[in-house]
Formats: structure tokens, sequence, C-alpha cells
């Protein structure tokens, strides 16, 4: 039995959006990216809406950790990608969220099961960025389901701090100014350069790169 003041998380999200050239590399493979920001963007939604059904502080679900990701099948230019994302489990101050991605071919109807991922999220109140607010708790289908969302709780904790204590210990102090080396300040340490992939939205149907995109290459490079 559920407890007192425990509510339906909101809706599933759903997002739905057509792939293009732009989002794509040479090959006409989606990239990485393109999914997992919609998958992120995904994930903030349905965790913003449960966490403003409370009354206070208005928030926003900021990620925090990106528990799993799977890359089960490559999605290509034309076919439209559709985000689910759901609630799993909810603690006092984070909430998980479970997210799938289907690629529908819109000619043949055909669909794949394309990524998987898991992500927590904490409320962020929009008046005190520094301040996590609570996060409403879930009602569960039984308690098998609430106990193994414990147990992903625990077991991720539990992991977050130990990739901490590796990382402090990996990275050494800042170095004393004073104490570089004159090599730093010579104009072959301060050169720098920029390589760019050009992809098929970089050019024009007779297949000329766009005058736009070398200058906005050499821009980046002189800012």
């Amino acid at each position: 039995m559920s407890s007192p003041g425990m509510r339906e998380a909101s809706s599933p999200l759903q997002l739905c959006r057509v792939m293009l050239p732009d989002d794509a590399n040479i090959m006409g493979t989606v990239h990485g990216g393109i999914i997992l920001k919609m998958i992120e963007e995904a994930g903030s939604i349905v965790g913003t809406r449960h966490c403003n059904t409370q009354n206070g502080d208005r928030c926003l679900a900021a990620l925090v950790r990106v528990e799993k990701t799977e890359f089960l099948s490559p999605v290509f230019i034309g076919e439209v990608v559709h985000v689910s994302a759901v609630i799993t489990y909810t603690s006092k101050h984070s909430l998980e969220v479970q997210v799938k991605v289907i690629a529908e071919n819109i000619l043949t109807g055909a669909k794949k099961l394309a990524n998987k991922a898991a992500l927590w999220y904490v409320p962020c109140s929009l008046q005190n960025v520094d301040k996590i607010t609570e996060v409403p708790p879930i009602k569960y289908a039984s308690a098998e389901q609430e106990e193994e969302g414990r147990k992903r709780y625990e077991a991720q904790k539990v992991e977050r701090l130990e990739t901490k204590a590796r990382v402090e210990e990996a990275i050494p102090p800042p170095p004393n100014p004073e104490d570089a080396p004159k090599e730093r300040y010579t104009v072959g340490f301060s050169q720098s350069s920029l390589i760019h992939l050009v992809g098929p939205s970089d050019c024009t149907l007779d297949d000329f790169v766009y005058g736009d995109r070398l200058d906005r290459n050499i821009q980046r490079l002189m800012e």
C-alpha cells in the first residue's frame, strides 16, 4: 500500500522528431550527441513536471548523472525518432528517469529500439540555484518495483562516491604560476588549430563548401 502523500508520476513523456542532414555524419548516421541531447531533454521535462506538482519553490530538474546509456542500433537521416521518458524511482532529493529511443522508417513503417538510458536528476530551485528542493514521492506498481529502484539508487550512490574519490586522487593540485616554464609564454605555445570534418550540410548541391562555414571557423580561431 502506498504511503499518504504519494502521487502518480507524471505521464510518460514522448518527444518526436525527424532526423535531418545536419544531425548526421557523412555516412548518413545520426550523431550520438543528437540522440543524447534528446534523451537529456526528455528526462528534464518529465522530471521538472513531476517536481512542480507540489507547493513551494518552482524548480528545474537538472541532470546530475548518466547511469547507463546503450546504443543498440544506428539511426539514419529521414527516420523519425520517438523518445519516451518515465520516472521509475524517487528519493528525497533525486529521481531516476529511464528513457527508450525508437527509430521509425516512415516509408516502410518499420521500427527499431535504438537506445536505452537511465539518468538521475535533482530539482534545483529557480529562486536559489544552490538549493535542492524535495522530490514528491511516487506510487509504485508493487513493493518489488520500489525495492528494485531503491537498490539501484544505493548502488549508484556508492559508485558516485568511489568515482569522486578516484578523480580527486588523479587530479594534481594546480601549479604555481611562478613555476610555469617559459615555453608557455612563447608564440608557438599560444598557437591553436581547429579541425572540422566537412559534411553534407556544409555543402551546396554542387559539392562546394559554403563560404560562411569557412568564415565561421576562422572567427572561432580568432576568438
